[in-house]
């Protein structure tokens, strides 16, 4: 969906009231604000790998719905994009969520989202919360970013793409 914030910057989600998962995410990037697509850029495609899924799955609003901590691309800083506007979620993702019909799993991907849904519940780093998320479901997964930013935290944590993913793929499959 494209609409438009006040600010004039183009909010892009995805809902759909009766969705199996909630991905949660930071903000979109540069080249999602100018497609207007969700995720429509390498992280778009790794999260989708790591999920199973293909294209028409990810973007049928009955089985994802689509909802940044920030709607809107925050604008570049020096080392990436700059941190998302948390007003934006405080504002709408008790509504949004508050509409959903079952209670989807909340899919939160990277720091932000985590730090946003589980501030209380973490563990000690966000390595520990990811490898503890069987302790967060069934209502959220923490994830950390696909970002080939993180192609480095991923190899150093081989749990992740070993038994994290696995977990993930077959949970999406059997929901799916």
């Amino acid at each position: 969906m494209n609409y438009y914030h006040a600010r004039g910057k183009r909010a892009v989600f995805q809902l759909g009231a009766d969705c199996k998962f909630i991905i949660i995410s930071q903000a979109p990037g540069k080249k999602v604000d100018t497609t207007g697509i969700p995720w429509d850029d390498m992280s778009g495609r790794t999260l989708k790998n790591w999920l199973g899924v293909t294209d028409e799955q990810f973007y049928n609003p009955q089985l994802f719905s689509i909802i940044p901590i920030d709607f809107c691309y925050p604008g570049k800083g020096l080392h990436g994009d700059l941190p998302p506007d948390k007003s934006c979620a405080d504002i709408w993702h008790p509504q949004i969520l508050g509409q959903m019909k079952a209670a989807p799993v909340r899919l939160l991907i990277g720091k932000y989202a985590i730090d946003y849904y589980l501030a209380a519940s973490q563990k000690d780093s966000l390595a520990e919360t990811i490898r503890n998320y069987k302790s967060y479901l069934p209502l959220c997964f923490p994830l950390i970013h696909p970002s080939p930013r993180n192609k480095k935290w991923i190899a150093d944590h081989p749990w992740f793409l070993n038994e994290t993913i696995p977990y993930l793929r077959s949970m999406v499959a059997a929901k799916i």
